[in-house]
């Protein structure tokens, strides 16, 4: 996740564009493939970015939306039958799940991103970077308040002030960094921590920035760019981001990820998405549009992004995220799924 000053994504688009009508006018033919995507990542995330690929291609993408975990489990159970091409996760755990599903990439697709945002053998490349953060509302919270560690939100005087998302994906990652990091004991004895508190359960992080900026919780466990979106819209909505200190999993930094299906019978046109998701084009979108962190060298992030380098994330391999299964039987028998 490097920088560099590059031209504007819309400059980037219309330049692409540019380019592919005029290899349409000179002969070349447009694509009209359709591949099917199983997408865990949000319909107002991805959607914009999918649409300026079929534009530039011709290559048509139907999308099946859902929870990560629950595509993942949908392609286990489909097996070798799955209408599926691609998978594009909100996580790396997800995708550890699948990879005896899913084909090895080729070299020059994998080697875009880097060795530390892929799986060991290829079946999987990282799109995009998120970093785990504590959003919390600045008129009834001072960040002095905030504890350096994830743990601290356990102590009685966050009851009924908390917002979480435990089906989400991005949590369920966390939840796996916690359990790589502290152990099963200690990361069972937060969860039953969290819920002594009474946290408010909300379906993903939009809904808790939303409620953390209306005053219904004071703080909220989400990914860093939820915020960033809602200040776009607002630049006065009360809320600022918190990263915990000291390598705590609250601040652990994530890759959404993408690999396709062994069985695909699209390849072609599925790896000319990846590539394009890799593309200047595609990382800049990410950058600027949805406030993420590129993967790919070369890329310019949005200057309300707090830097890479201020985060003291945990130094966690993505494939040590890969125990989906493990998090969500812990999950199920504390009682909060």
């Amino acid at each position: 996740m490097h920088e560099r000053r590059l031209m504007p994504y819309t400059f980037l688009l219309s330049a692409a564009l540019v380019l592919m009508a005029g290899a349409a006018c000179g002969g070349a033919a447009v694509e009209t493939k359709t591949i099917t995507m199983y997408s865990g990542r949000g319909h107002e995330l991805v959607k914009p970015i999918i649409e300026q690929f079929t534009s530039l291609t011709g290559i048509r993408v139907e999308v099946r939306w859902g929870g990560t975990a629950e595509l993942a489990a949908t392609i286990l159970e489909e097996g070798n039958n799955s209408p599926a091409d691609i998978f594009y996760a909100q996580d790396p755990g997800a995708l550890g799940a699948l990879e005896d599903r899913l084909a090895r990439l080729p070299n020059e697709i994998l080697e875009t991103a880097g060795a530390q945002f892929r799986s060991s053998d290829g079946r999987w490349v990282g799109i995009s970077g998120r970093a785990r953060t504590v959003v919390y509302n600045k008129e009834s919270v001072s960040e002095d308040e905030l504890p350096d560690s994830i743990w601290g939100f356990v102590e009685p005087q966050w009851m009924g002030r908390i917002g979480w998302a435990p089906t989400n994906g991005s949590f369920l990652v966390m939840v796996t960094g916690m359990r790589y990091l502290w152990g099963e004991d200690r990361t069972r004895l937060w969860l039953d921590g969290i819920m002594a508190n009474d946290p408010q359960v909300y379906p993903k992080n939009s809904p808790i920035v939303q409620a953390v900026g209306a005053g219904e919780v004071d703080v909220g466990f989400v990914n860093h760019y939820y915020l960033l979106r809602a200040l776009q819209e607002n630049p006065q909505f009360p809320a600022s981001n918190f990263h915990t200190r000291n390598s705590d999993p609250g601040a652990l930094m994530m890759v959404s990820g993408v690999g396709m299906l062994a069985s695909s019978e699209n390849q072609d046109a599925t790896l000319k998405l990846v590539a394009f998701l890799l593309s200047e084009v595609g990382q800049q979108y990410f950058a600027s549009q949805t406030f993420e962190y590129p993967v790919v060298r070369g890329v310019t992030t949005d200057p309300t992004l707090v830097p890479l380098s201020e985060i003291d994330a945990p130094a966690i391999k993505l494939s040590e995220l890969a125990d989906l299964e493990g998090t969500l039987d812990l999950l199920r028998d504390a009682g909060v799924l």
